[in-house]
């Protein structure tokens, strides 16, 4: 399947919404990865939506945003939510959404990243487990799928500690 990435605009607000009710439900609110991102402005240069199929079956069928966050006061990002339609999971969007804008991210600069997943589906694209409780999130998390990608050598490096929120 053939998946086109363009970057997210503010008209693609109501599909993506419909997306991320799809793909998760309301309990996502209540979710402590989703808590740490609530009310933080994502970083637009690295959300991208994509869109699959052909004629009047062609429609957005996926959304990747990310989030600026502090690992013990040092600045990284916090990939999520990374949303596909259920009908094609499995056919390589996410993989490619993810690919796309990690790629961003390192010519930004960026250069930490973390998330809450499927620490299999994710190491597709090199996230690792992070090591017993060097980095730890504000609330309930499995440990088992709190993962980290270095986007530069030597970026993961010493850090440890909470993960928070920044604040203005």
């Amino acid at each position: 399947m053939h998946f086109d990435i363009f970057p997210e605009t503010s008209e693609h607000q109501a599909e993506i919404d419909a997306l991320h009710d799809l793909s998760f439900g309301p309990g996502r609110y209540a979710k402590t990865a989703y808590r740490l991102r609530e009310g933080i402005p994502d970083i637009a240069e690295l959300c991208f939506v994509t869109f699959a199929g052909e004629g009047a079956d062609y429609r957005m069928v996926g959304s990747i945003r990310y989030a600026p966050v502090l690992i013990a006061g040092r600045p990284a990002l916090m990939l999520g939510p990374l949303a596909m339609d259920p009908a094609v999971r499995g056919k390589g969007g996410g993989i490619e959404l993810m690919r796309v804008s990690l790629e961003k991210a390192r010519a930004l600069g960026h250069d930490l990243v973390i998330l809450v997943g499927d620490p299999v589906y994710y190491a597709k694209v090199g996230f690792k487990p992070v090591p017993h409780d060097q980095i730890t999130l504000p609330g309930p998390v499995d440990k088992s799928r709190l993962l980290y990608l270095a986007l530069r050598d030597g970026a993961f490096d010493g850090v440890e500690g909470q993960v928070s929120r920044i604040t203005a």
